[in-house]
This record gives structure tokens, C-alpha cells and sequence, in this order.
């Protein structure tokens, strides 16, 4: 369960990351974010104050699932080279 009222989800295996945000109890998908600048505007969309600062500064608001934060394709593997 996110505690966070903002999700930016785990990297698809094609890249980028889900957003959600809970309103109203509701969990509503923002969009699919390939970079940061995706992730603040979809949170400008939603009339979400200062995105900028929720993005990129530590907010409490924002939960970073299943990855590193502002990371938004997979790292290739070792046992991808031929």
C-alpha cells in the first residue's frame, strides 16, 4: 500500500514509469512518464502546486516504486551482449 498520495510505479519492461495520484480516494493514471519533465507536467495537468518542488526536491508526496528515483529506462544487463 502507497502511503503517498502521488506513485510514479516501477520501470516497464518497454520504459517509463506509470504516475497515479489518489483523489478523492481514487487512484487516477496521470500518464506515462519517459523523464522527470513528463512526470511535472502531468502533475501541472492536475493543478498539483509547485511540481517542480514535488518532482524534484524530497516530498513527502511522491512514492518512487520499485527503482531508483528519476530513473525511467531499465539498465541493460551483462547477459543482453552477445
Amino acid at each position: 500500500m502507497h502511503h503517498a498520495p502521488i506513485v510514479v510505479h516501477r520501470i516497464s519492461p518497454s520504459g517509463g514509469r506509470r504516475v497515479t495520484m489518489l483523489v478523492a480516494g481514487h487512484e487516477d493514471i496521470l500518464g506515462l512518464a519517459h523523464s522527470d519533465a513528463d512526470v511535472i507536467e502531468f502533475l501541472r495537468r492536475a493543478e498539483v502546486p509547485d511540481p517542480d518542488e514535488v518532482v524534484l526536491g524530497d516530498s513527502p508526496l511522491v512514492d518512487w516504486v520499485g527503482g531508483e528515483p528519476h530513473v525511467y529506462e531499465q539498465e541493460p544487463s551483462d547477459t543482453d551482449i552477445p
